[in-house]
């Protein structure tokens, strides 16, 4: 199945990054009074939205976190991020 949490967290990092690139763009748009910068920048921070959301989900389902938080006792350290 591959790690899940390693990926979720590649995706979780990736979505940041392209979230805060696309809030910037859409400010430079809105400086600029660009409506198709505004709105492609706007667009972009969707999608990191959309990233950051599905990788905290691939980290939510790995079954790897769920079987660590029980050997520790700590059934809710795999829903920490």
């Amino acid at each position: 199945m591959g790690d899940l949490n390693k990926k979720g967290t590649e995706n979780q990092v990736k979505g940041m990054a392209k979230e805060m690139t696309g809030k910037v763009k859409g400010n430079v748009g809105d400086a600029l009074d660009n409506s198709r910068m505004h709105a492609e920048g706007r667009g972009e921070e969707l999608k990191g939205k959309i990233q950051k959301t599905a990788g905290k989900a691939e980290r939510a389902v790995d079954p790897d976190n769920h079987r660590d938080a029980a050997k520790s006792g700590d059934m809710d350290a795999s829903r920490r991020s």
